[in-house]
């Protein structure tokens, strides 16, 4: 499993206690079904903002959505279709329906608190990979 830091100001307003963590490290599914992958995570803000993004190996992260909770539940930005996310006060899920091999990868959910709070200082957030392969 591996694990990424990212300052806080580029994910502004969170608190050292923030985290958030996948359920399962790997998840294997077939062409053509869908799958879901899902994230735990604990926040004090009021608005937090739960994101997921795609990984392949010697490229950037590629963004797929995000989608609000508790206070932010009306705010979510899902370009793709496919694509489908629930969020609940605790966690997150992303469902990926008529999977393709080019699914296949790491997957990264994160948090981000939504309000008008800026970071001043030293506070860091993990966001951890999901994997699963396509056969």
């Amino acid at each position: 499993l591996t694990v990424h830091y990212f300052n806080c100001c580029f994910f502004t307003g969170l608190t050292a206690g923030d985290h958030i963590t996948p359920v399962e490290n790997e998840v294997t599914s077939t062409e053509g079904q869908s799958v879901t992958l899902n994230c735990t995570y604990d926040t004090s803000s009021e608005y937090p903002l739960l994101y997921w993004y795609r990984h392949y190996p010697n490229q950037a992260p590629q963004f797929i959505l995000y989608k609000g909770a508790k206070s932010s539940s009306d705010f979510e930005e899902i370009p793709d279709k496919r694509y489908k996310s629930k969020t609940s006060d605790t966690s997150t899920e992303l469902v990926i329906q008529q999977l393709t091999l080019s699914d296949t990868g790491f997957y990264y959910c994160a948090l981000r608190d939504h309000s008008d709070t800026k970071c001043i200082r030293g506070c860091t957030k993990t966001y951890r990979p999901k994997y699963f392969d396509v056969v």
